[in-house]
């Protein structure tokens, strides 16, 4: 095994270590500790998708000598290790593009608490993109989902509190549905491993076995992810946790969390239930949901008079487009869905960052017409939220106009009636788009009658440096964006 192989293993292994470090560290030691294990996590993703995608190859990391059904594994490949380089990409641009942020919101022992839960948080985003079993993706399943209530709740403020007891309740619902379905699906094939559970599924639609429980068997985790990945009509928990929560948890929770378990959702696709099977049964109940979640969304956040719940709803809608593209299937659906999960986690950690800033220069307010003029005051953070607001509109040069082309070109090449209704939705969706984010975008910019009572504006470098990156990585995959399809194509022909 040659030593780049055991990088997986380490990037699980070391967000543990640092979140236990952090428990004890105090102040702005808490910060550069997170800041370098987010850092450490990014390095170590960049290194495997260099070996991977120079080979185009793929391998397992075999955790111990027992073999299936008991043994666990580590799988990883260059869509693996891309993602997971997105992913930690984000997580160390909100751990410092927020820093100035912790430093208010979240203050003495709670900071260690903080630290602690970012790196459980991370070993979770770890484990999850490299998991090749079930059972060890619920474990950390669970270990995501209680340290991102901690998260939420960092702030003490009554409304985080109740935010954060919301999305505990729905999520351990989520979790509930998905162990129930895990478990019948393990009773029937007495696989966990992701090869030797897809081999038993095939042999149990040969031989035409057990059909129904399944089927439902994997309808309960797929219905179970939906809720934790907040997919309509299961989003009623999103709008509150990720507005009252602080600026680095609302960007990793919308930015993170939630596509992690929509990539899960896509391993148990192609590695477990078999595309063909996922598609023909329960692609169709998603794409349903996902065609109303896109639309129901957008209209929510044109109706919203707050800035922060405005971007909480707009993820609904950029959510159930990520769905649109899984359910579309093929070659070209899921590495739109995948690409779409990169755009999105890009533009949506940098609007709710910016978001703070704006917030911070009007005098603490929230209220879009309180917030008149914020980008005249902060221009930095202006230009980033418009950067990120135009990249969810689909404005052509960014990532979410690439992400919205690449997922009408799978519509087209899947045809029949699912290309109509798709072609047809990210025309109203991008109407939508453009009538909330325009709205926010004139009134930031426009000048104000009365100069309301704003904070001082403190110059903060780290935050400068963070946004001039979130600006540069919007750019990228919109310019560069047929290069990194270009690798999830390569690599899903070894994710199988």
């Amino acid at each position: 095994m040659a030593w780049w192989q055991n990088i997986p293993l380490f990037l699980i292994l070391c967000p543990l270590v640092c979140g236990v470090v952090c428990s004890v560290l105090k102040g702005k030691a808490i910060r550069i500790m997170m800041a370098g294990m987010t850092l450490l996590e990014c390095v170590g993703m960049g290194i495997l998708l260099r070996y991977t995608a120079e080979g185009n190859i793929s391998f397992v990391f075999a955790m111990g000598e027992t073999g299936a059904p008991f043994g666990n594994e580590l799988r990883a490949g260059s869509t693996e290790a891309l993602i997971g380089l997105a992913f930690s990409l984000v997580l160390l641009l909100s751990v410092t593009g927020g820093d100035s942020s912790l430093k208010e919101d979240v203050a003495g022992k709670r900071l260690n608490l903080y630290g602690a839960m970012i790196g459980l948080l991370t070993a979770a985003m770890a484990a999850i993109v490299f998991t090749n079993d079930l059972f060890t993706a619920y474990v950390f399943i669970e270990i995501s989902t209680l340290s991102s209530c901690a998260l939420i709740s960092a702030t003490n403020r009554g409304k985080a509190l109740f935010s954060s007891a919301r999305y505990m309740v729905m999520n351990l619902l989520g979790s509930g549905l998905f162990l129930l379905g895990l478990s019948m699906l393990y009773a029937l094939t007495g696989q966990l491993l992701f090869p030797q559970l897809g081999t038993a599924v095939r042999n149990l639609m040969a031989s035409g076995s057990y059909p129904v429980p399944m089927y439902l068997s994997f309808l309960l985790m797929t219905m179970g992810l939906c809720i934790k990945s907040a997919l309509y009509p299961f989003h009623t928990w999103l709008p509150d946790a990720y507005s009252n929560s602080t600026a680095v948890s609302g960007a990793l929770l919308s930015s993170l969390v939630s596509k992690m378990y929509i990539f899960l959702m896509i391993k148990i696709a192609l590695r477990a239930a078999l595309e063909e099977a996922f598609i023909l049964r329960i692609g169709d109940i998603l794409f349903v949901y996902a065609a109303i979640g896109t639309v129901i969304g957008s209209v929510h956040a044109i109706r919203q008079h707050r800035l922060s719940r405005m971007i909480a709803y707009s993820s609904v809608a950029q959510i159930a487009c990520v769905y649109l593209g899984i359910s579309i299937g093929g070659t070209e659906g899921i590495t739109a869905a995948l690409f779409y999960i990169l755009a999105h986690s890009a533009a949506k950690s940098t609007l709710f960052l910016t978001a703070h800033k704006l917030r911070q220069v009007s005098g603490g307010a929230d209220g879009l017409e309180d917030l008149r003029g914020a980008a005249n005051r902060n221009h930095l953070a202006g230009l980033a939220f418009l950067t990120g607001a135009c990249s969810l509109t689909g404005i052509p040069g960014l990532g979410g106009f690439a992400a919205k082309l690449y997922l009408a070109q799978a519509g087209i090449a899947r045809g029949g009636w699912r290309m109509s209704v798709l072609l047809g939705l990210l025309a109203l969706s991008t109407v939508l788009n453009v009538a909330y984010m325009l709205r926010a975008s004139l009134i930031l910019y426009s000048r104000e009658d009365k100069i309301p009572s704003e904070s001082p504006h403190r110059h903060d470098p780290l935050f400068a440096v963070t946004m001039i990156i979130q600006i540069g990585l919007n750019l990228f995959l919109g310019l560069c964006g047929n290069t990194v399809m270009q690798l999830f194509r390569s690599g899903l022909t070894l994710f199988i």
